[in-house]
């Protein structure tokens, strides 16, 4: 080889290993995911819902969050470098700040509950997250409220550490342009958005960018059965990562046209049919949204493009929505398989045990009319 061509060879090396360096950032994993069409046995032949896939970034659906929250607290001053994030998780939000941690380089501790699954609790330590984990329940903010107070108070202790405090923090809803935009590139138009609804960014995100080329995009928010936030009474819940025992400020009410809530047998359902059915399933969330968006599609206009998101993938749920031995011992698998939800006119005429849907939403704390 001459000195020409070997010289032209090792620079072109080198730019390979400047580019790989500058691209191959755990951050950049997040983002561009993919969109699966999902029919039968969810909806009818040739109707169905898209679903997208957010169970490809690394942690979830709120990497995007978690990282945005970090870098706008930066940007502004409030997270100084080195500094401690310390903040309240079911899971996925902890993967998300782990990831924005290693980063960033900031030391995170995340406060969970005993419902925290194990595999997710070894992971978040693996990635150098400290795990606090409160043991008994709030008497009326159930275990959220006990992991918020477990916040402040590690907070009060910690000079210098930021709370992205994910309940209220505008920027949790912020984060979620990106995945809008993605839609809006992905399938042109979006006619109904269904989204599960647990802090309320990404539904409120979500569709206030969609609706920027789509105003008359409806949205459907799906919630879990014993959940407060759409003036349900609180009671004890199985299912993580969509419902609450507290009123998040992030949930954009007026911005919904209606409401559906699912029990934990019906999303079992949902999610292990979808992944016999496509091969893409998920968590709690997906499997409720999947019902919910597989109704709309078939009782919907021919022409009517539904989207779903899918905020996770099912390996975190491997000893719970997937192992026949939970199921049966919390009573998920007698149950006939679900067809529809029942109606009712308002949140608070009945408590609702099973599927069902209202198209009069609320906002139970009186903040919006």
């Amino acid at each position: 080889m001459n000195s020409a061509v070997h010289s032209a060879a090792v620079s072109s090396s080198a730019s390979l290993l400047t580019t790989a360096e500058r691209c191959l950032q755990p951050a950049t994993m997040v983002g561009n995911t993919p969109v699966l069409w999902v029919g039968e046995p969810f909806a009818g032949p040739g109707r169905g819902f898209w679903a997208k896939l957010e169970g490809s970034n690394p942690g979830g659906m709120k990497d995007r969050p978690a990282l945005h929250m970090v870098e706008r607290a930066k940007a502004r001053g409030d997270l100084a470098p080195g500094a401690d994030i310390i903040e309240s998780t079911s899971g996925t939000l902890g993967l998300g700040l782990a990831l924005a941690g290693i980063t960033h380089h900031h030391p995170v501790t995340l406060v969970t509950d005993p419902g925290l699954e194990p595999i997710v609790h070894r992971m978040l330590a693996a990635y150098g997250a400290t795990v606090e984990t409160v043991t008994t329940p709030h008497p009326t903010g159930g275990w959220q409220e006990a992991r918020r107070n477990k916040v402040a108070e590690l907070l009060a202790a910690t000079p210098g550490a930021w709370c992205p405090d994910q309940y209220a923090n505008p920027d949790n809803v912020d984060a979620y342009e990106t995945l809008a935009l993605e839609l809006a590139s992905q399938l042109g138009r979006v006619d109904v958005l269904v989204c599960s609804v647990g802090t309320g960014g990404h539904s409120a995100g979500v569709a206030r960018v969609l609706r920027r080329y789509c105003p008359d995009m409806k949205l459907v928010g799906v919630d879990a059965v014993g959940s407060t936030i759409f003036g349900q009474p609180a009671r004890a819940r199985l299912m993580r990562g969509l419902g609450s025992s507290i009123y998040p400020d992030n949930i954009d009410y007026p911005a919904f046209d209606e409401v559906h809530w699912v029990a934990p047998h019906e999303a079992v359902w949902s999610c292990r049919t979808l992944a016999s059915t496509h091969h893409a399933s998920g968590g709690w969330s997906v499997g409720a949204v999947a019902l919910a968006a597989g109704w709309v599609a078939r009782t919907s206009a021919p022409q009517t493009r539904v989207a779903a998101i899918f905020p996770d993938g099912p390996q975190r749920y491997f000893d719970t929505i997937y192992n026949d031995d939970y199921c049966a011992a919390h009573g998920l698998l007698d149950a006939a398989p679900p067809t529809g939800p029942v109606t009712i006119e308002d949140p608070s005429s009945s408590v609702v045990s099973s599927w069902t849907r209202c198209t009069r939403v609320v906002d139970p704390t009186g903040r919006v009319s």
